[in-house]
């Protein structure tokens, strides 16, 4: 017989919320029965139209301490056409592999936290005594402008007292678990060069080009130093500064040197970066392409999304605790990734990511996205420790 949690989590995956056109509807629906059938109090707060968070409440038996989130986002990103398996259909095959978008990132996640509760109700624990917030959040993958980078600055965020949350992490493809304290910033850069134009049978100087040769020569340079400094000294990917250049458009006519080229550019800066020198080369880099070169960002933060990760911080030493009660060894580091969790840090709640998969290959994104319900269910059973940790932490 099929355990009920994965169950759930099948009717969770078929639900389509892939991005740009998720359907918020059925999630709504499906969460609001699921509290329901687990006696969880429940709401909705709609922050643009058909768009919305779903709150689920346990008050705690001090509710003037400040809370706990459990966070999770419903939507996820666009699919391809080349899946083994209809990434909508919660496929399961023989051994025990569901299949789905959403199964890494992030359905599985919201599916523990519920299940957990259910494994702890049934063991006659019901409260805790800060209160718990179970948070489902939309537009995560399109930059949460009608998520949690907006909603954490309304009242009905602040209402909540927040304390400390709990986000997504990744999946760890061996046996340790990987938790984040931090996330590297996202930078997104257009650049937009200038020059001179003509006819393509002409030598013609000054062009928007060769500027653009001299660009990509400094950012091509700078981003060979970090994969050096990365595998030199044995580093992650979070320990480094990417760049990539990923869009350049330019030019009418094959024909005709092009007056103007933009450039897009995508920065993502390491905690252990200092934000101010990286802004001065960038600075340098668009001056030295030559006059008629400008940049303006498209996203920018010098806030550093760090929280406290040592145990004279009462919330990691919970975490800490019950990661060691359930015999889990795991590394603490700086995610690679960006996740909701900038905009929590930024209010100023310490936030963690963390999700409980191990030997599992990562595909958030990609094609045939999977979990294993074995290494599923286990994650329940961490997060039931978790729970009584982090939820009894004292005032």
């Amino acid at each position: 017989m099929e355990n009920i949690a994965v169950t759930r989590l099948i009717e969770y995956l078929k639900i389509n919320s892939e991005q740009p056109t998720p359907d918020y509807g059925a999630c709504l629906k499906f969460l609001f029965n699921y509290a329901d059938e687990l006696g969880i109090m429940r709401r909705s707060v709609e922050t643009a139209p058909g768009v919305f968070f779903i709150i689920m409440t346990i008050i705690g038996s001090l509710p003037e301490l400040p809370s706990i989130m459990l966070y999770s986002h419903m939507d996820t990103v666009q699919t391809s056409s080349d899946w083994t398996h209809h990434p909508y259909s919660g496929y399961k095959d023989e051994n025990g592999t569901i299949y789905g978008r959403g199964a890494q990132d992030m359905k599985s996640l919201g599916i523990q936290h519920m299940e957990a509760f259910r494994n702890l109700f049934e063991q006659g624990i019901k409260q805790w005594k800060r209160t718990i917030h179970i948070v489902f959040a939309p537009d995560e993958e399109t930059g949460s402008e009608n998520g949690m980078k907006g909603f954490v600055k309304s009242e009905e965020f602040k209402k909540l007292n927040i304390g400390f949350s709990l986000d997504e992490g990744g999946p760890s493809q061996n046996d340790i678990y990987d938790v984040y304290y931090g996330e590297k910033v996202t930078w997104f850069v257009n650049v937009t060069i200038t020059g001179s134009a003509g006819h393509g049978s002409k030598f013609i100087k000054n062009t928007a080009l060769e500027k653009l040769e001299r660009l990509l020569y400094n950012t091509r340079k700078f981003r060979n130093e970090q994969e050096t400094l990365m595998h030199k000294n044995n580093l992650t990917l979070a320990d480094v500064t990417t760049l990539n250049v990923n869009i350049i458009n330019g030019g009418v006519l094959v024909n005709i040197v092009p007056e103007k080229i933009h450039v897009s550019i995508d920065m993502r800066l390491t905690p252990n970066q200092d934000f101010g020198k990286m802004r001065n080369c960038l600075d340098k880099w668009v001056k030295d392409a030559g006059e008629g070169a400008s940049y303006q960002f498209v996203q920018y933060s010098d806030f550093k999304p760090v929280s406290p990760s040592t145990r004279d911080n009462p919330f990691w030493a919970a975490f800490e605790d019950g990661m060691k009660e359930m015999n889990c060894e795991f590394n603490k580091g700086i995610m690679a990734a960006s996740t909701d969790a900038r905009f929590v840090r930024e209010a100023g709640i310490p936030a963690l990511g963390f999700t409980p998969m191990v030997n599992t290959p990562f595909l958030l994104h990609d094609k045939d996205e999977c979990l294993n319900e074995k290494e599923f269910l286990k994650g329940i059973k961490i997060y039931e420790a978790l729970i009584n940790k982090l939820a009894n932490v004292d005032g």
